[in-house]
């Protein structure tokens, strides 16, 4: 019988081991805050030492991995930068914003972002930055926890609690001393953002800024969020309420 293109059906296919550390190892340097030694990928992953030090060879040779200046550790290379920006730039969700996102950044002046839930974290996806010297600045790729930002919430108050609840980890780790960790509390409110249409993230990310979002629906389930930051400095009613207008509209030009 020929072949046909279709969906990839990876049901019954055993994984790769070679590739599943490979995976591992990217997404272990993605989230480092500074370089990895080779005994940190060996300790943290626990992949034999042989092993971890000929995928890091391998991985720099191809341009993947970079060794820091004293060859001690190891950083993500510049070719996963260009999967990083082909992903970004291929993504439909991020097309279809972007006009819309100009157009409130013209409008607001503000920081705006647009994000995706990914695990129990949100990835950014698009940034359009502040015009003031006093700025928030999240480029795309970074992750946060979704419960602690209001791109998160905005996302899981449009999915029922007991896929949130299974989606979070055991214990929600605070971001600042406004993060909310506590189970009863956050269904609260999401419930709460569910009914008013919009989310506020009070410096439950970063110590100064708050975060207003709405949530975008291109299809079934929601997974992106649009949203506005700005140093509560720079806030009051009327202002918040101009934000939130305005990503009320955002949200209905694009459908959600």
């Amino acid at each position: 019988m020929a072949e046909t293109d279709g969906p990839l059906d990876t049901g019954g296919v055993r994984s790769v081991k070679s590739a599943d550390r490979t995976i591992a190892l990217l997404e272990y340097l993605s989230a480092a805050e500074s370089p990895r030694s080779l005994r940190d990928v060996t300790d943290d992953l626990g992949i034999p030492r042989a092993s971890a030090y000929a995928l890091l060879m391998t991985l720099v040779r191809t341009g993947w991995v970079e060794p820091n200046e004293t060859a001690t550790g190891f950083r993500l290379g510049i070719r996963a930068l260009r999967a990083g920006a082909s992903y970004v730039e291929h993504d439909d969700v991020v097309r279809r914003a972007q006009p819309v996102m100009n157009d409130l950044s013209e409008q607001l002046g503000e920081t705006i972002h647009l994000a995706r839930l990914d695990g129990d974290e949100i990835v950014y996806l698009a940034t359009n930055l502040s015009r003031h010297s006093l700025a928030v600045v999240s480029k795309p790729g970074r992750r946060l926890p979704c419960w602690a930002t209001g791109l998160g919430k905005a996302i899981l108050a449009h999915r029922p609690w007991r896929e949130v609840d299974a989606l979070l980890p055991d214990v929600l780790t605070p971001r600042t001393a406004h993060t909310i960790t506590d189970r009863d509390r956050l269904r609260e409110e999401l419930t709460a953002v569910a009914e008013r249409g919009s989310a506020v993230d009070e410096q439950e990310s970063t110590i100064g800024l708050r975060c207003f979002a709405v949530p975008l629906r291109f299809g079934g389930t929601v997974s992106e969020a649009l949203s506005c930051s700005i140093p509560v400095v720079r806030l009051d009613p009327d202002r918040e309420r101009v934000i939130i207008d305005a990503l009320l509209r955002a949200r209905d030009r694009l459908g959600g």
